[in-house]
């Protein structure tokens, strides 16, 4: 096994081929961190990685002992009020007012494997070889409460999943008032802390700042993980890049409100904590009820950013992403809305369709605007009834002459809301989300309906199952155009009002899992007005995720650029539109959008019957090409080569080799044309340094270590004496894509 507890020193080391990590049961019976970081031999005790002094102006736990205080000394799960002035990793609030607690150790439990969460999503191993899990057990004999602490090492990962469990067996009713997934004491502040952060048509941009005394934190309270911050950060020492230097990644498994925080306490202690929100959240614990938090998942990288990410593209790919879906390639779509949007019958889909079919793509989806009368954004969420006016056969039957095609069929739902024009909303308006007595914010002109309710939640299932069972339909595109405000359910106590936000996020998982079970065929993509709730929770049942309702090929480059730093790239829808692009009016040349959207799931979102020959057949040649790659594109390992966030940077690059180093596909691309310029090499890393690689394009053959330590030579800038001066192309926004084989 690889989890070692030492009964004689109260030490426990877990610890693979790369990773050791390393903590005590401490003298006042709580636990005490040691090490987390690159794999250290083992030895019989780590006693002296333990420090203790006595210092000024200090409150110490023992009477008589000036030596231990939990001010100075590092922690695995830390709670405020005895000597520790930082932040906690949890707090119960009790019957008589207080919120201290004493959590001491009571025993631990180790065995192979791993096991589930109830109700939440989580990663798992399907041999129980796969991973080791510890359980420690910790007890508060006044409030008669147990704490479970559950670590699980994986065998073949620098990786390391954290979460705890409560149980009330007292007879008075407790409240968790906060409760982290993990808490990790770091003994220096020298990192930077990296975030993805942004807004609606720009997610996930990266941002980095330097850690400095105090907190540093990002969070969600929209009842979403947001497209404003991403439930991830990461800390990286000041020399690391993206090939070198240490690198701590921190993910949570959770699709709703979450916070990332990094507080620098005065002695340079950095303590990360990733969690539920504990703003505005309040749980109530009667006897014998439990709590079970989100799981974090940790990466450690000594080889830079880049290998953190491909840590988390091989774990969330292969053990969090499940059923079938999980290992087959993505289908090549194409989507209506930019298209057509509200503005379509039968006969514009069908034709869509069968010109969709004969330049070779799989699947046609039908987006928003086939149900109730739904002409427009104010009316009809909620009544999952197709229209007639459009489709006068139904969707059964649309989705019969689709199949004829040789094309399969995908639908659009956006079941968490309902719509005040609705028959859903006339006949159930105690079914939303709102205060008594309190003006309804609105937004895009809905409201959200409460799944912290069960009886919402079965009809919505009853709804959705019913037109899925109905139909032939092999992908459903889930969305989420509007985030939570006032919130408080109808059908809580007053006491379980600051239950409603997780409640709710846990119906979402409810009806997602009920559904997947039913129709296990189904291909599910998340949606949340494009990249508002794109987290490691939606990937455990829907295994691909529209990153973002902006579709421009230049901001695409940040926005997948970005999201890769802890997603796979198969995970990520990335469509071809038309231009000029509908967010930001930018246009883009049609292989430029291609060579952008090939490192995704690629579809396409654009009125195809508007195209010209020559585009028609550009986009049967690009969908040959990805066809003949996507295998490597959505399981390869990819590399981020040079960033669109650096200062002053007109090109971007990234790449993805086989596994087996045989074939590599680089994307390289041009913001603005330069005139006259210098010579430009693209170094390549990650292939065979004895391989002869040979460049398709060109037939020109050069060994991997000259590609990486020399690089590919690029030269496509305007110096007066291009022959194709003038075509889009060869201007503003370019792009090239290298695919490059082993000569045999």
């Amino acid at each position: 096994m690889s989890i070692i507890f030492n009964e004689k020193t109260k030490e426990f080391h877990l610890y693979n081929k790369e990773i050791s990590y390393i903590f005590n049961i401490m003298p006042n019976s709580q636990l005490g961190h040691l090490y987390f970081g690159k794999n250290v031999k083992h030895r019989d005790s780590f006693e002296h990685l333990f420090q203790v002094e006595a210092r000024a102006l200090t409150a110490c736990v023992f009477e008589g002992d000036l030596t231990f205080s939990l001010e100075h000394v590092k922690q695995e799960y830390p709670s405020y009020g005895t000597t520790d002035f930082r932040e906690p990793a949890f707090e119960i609030l009790q019957g008589n007012g207080s919120r201290i607690t004493d959590f001491k150790y009571k025993s631990n439990h180790i065995f192979k494997g791993k096991k589930k969460l109830k109700g939440l999503p989580a990663t798992y191993v399907e041999n129980y070889d796969e991973a080791t899990t510890l359980e420690i057990t910790l007890f508060d004999d006044l409030i008669n409460a147990e704490l479970i602490l559950s670590y699980t090492i994986f065998e073949n990962y620098p990786i390391i999943t954290r979460s705890a469990r409560y149980k009330n067996y007292g007879n008075d009713e407790i409240y968790l008032t906060g409760c982290m997934s993990l808490s990790l004491d770091l003994p220096s502040d020298e990192y930077e802390m990296v975030q993805l952060s942004g807004a609606w048509s720009r997610e996930r941009y990266i941002t980095e700042r330097k850690l400095k005394p105090g907190i540093q934190s990002i969070y969600s309270a929209r009842g979403a993980s947001s497209a404003n911050h991403n439930p991830f950060i990461a800390l990286k020492s000041l020399n690391a890049d993206e090939f070198q230097g240490e690198v701590y990644g921190f993910s949570l498994v959770y699709s709703g409100n979450f916070k990332a925080q990094v507080e620098v306490d005065a002695y340079s202690v950095a303590r990360v904590t990733i969690g539920i929100n504990p703003f505005g959240f309040q749980w109530k614990l009667d006897k014998e009820e439990e709590f079970q938090t989100p799981e974090a998942v940790l990466v450690y990288s000594n080889k830079g950013l880049n290998y953190m990410s491909q840590s988390y593209h091989e774990l969330y790919r292969t053990r969090l992403a499940r059923g079938q879906w999980r290992d087959k390639v993505r289908p090549i779509l194409v989507n209506n809305w930019e298209a057509t949007y509200f503005d379509f019958n039968e006969d514009k889909i069908l034709n869509i369709a069968k010109t969709g079919k004969q330049l070779g793509m799989e699947l046609f989806v039908l987006d928003d605007g086939w149900f109730g009368k739904r002409n427009d954004d104010t009316t009809s969420l909620g009544d999952w009834v197709v229209d007639k006016n459009k489709l006068p056969n139904g969707i059964s039957n649309l989705a019969s002459e689709i199949e004829k095609m040789g094309l399969k069929f995908g639908l659009w739902f956006e079941p968490e809301m309902v719509s005040k024009v609705s028959e859903l909303y006339k006949n159930h308006p105690d079914w939303i989300i709102s205060t008594p007595n309190r003006r309804v914010s609105h937004g895009r002109n809905q409201l959200v309906l409460d799944f912290s309710r069960t009886d919402v939640v079965d009809y919505i299932y009853n709804k959705m199952s019913e037109i899925l069972t109905q139909s032939s339909i092999s992908y459903v595109k889930w969305d989420m155009n509007r985030n939570i405000t006032e919130a408080f359910s109808a059908k809580l106590s007053a006491k379980r009002q600051g239950e409603v936000m997780h409640r709710y996020i846990l119906g979402v998982y409810d009806l997602y899992e009920r559904l997947i079970s039913k129709f296990p065929d189904i291909l599910f993509e998340s949606c949340a007005s494009g990249g508002g709730r794109f987290d490691a929770g939606m990937l455990y049942y829907a295994p691909q995720a529209w990153t973002s309702d902006d579709t421009d090929a230049v901001e695409r480059l940040k926005i997948q650029y970005g999201t890769s730093m802890v997603y796979p790239i198969s995970c990520m829808g990335a469509h071809v539109s038309a231009v000029p692009n509908h967010q930001a009016k930018r246009i883009t040349s049609l292989d430029t959008r291609g060579n952008v959207a090939y490192f995704g799931a690629l579809g396409y979102e654009l009125d195809l019957n508007k195209l010209n020959d020559n585009e028609k057949l550009k986009i049967k040649k690009q969908i040959e090409f990805y066809k003949k790659y996507r295998e490597i594109i959505q399981k390869g390992i990819f590399y981020r080569l040079s960033s669109p966030f650096e200062n002053d940077v007109n090109y971007i690059s990234w790449m993805i080799i086989s596994k087996d180093k045989n074939t590599v596909i680089v994307g390289r691309y041009r913001i603005l044309n330069k005139p006259n310029p210098g010579y430009e090499r693209l170094r390549l890393v990650g292939l065979d340094n004895n391989k002869l690689y040979k460049i398709i394009s060109t037939g020109d053959k050069y060994y991997g270590d000259e590609l990486m330590n020399i690089g590919l030579l690029i030269n496509d800038n305007f110096t007066g004496f291009n022959e194709n001066f003038g075509e889009i192309e060869d201007g503003d926004f370019n792009s090239q894509i290298f695919v490059l084989t082993v000569d045999n």
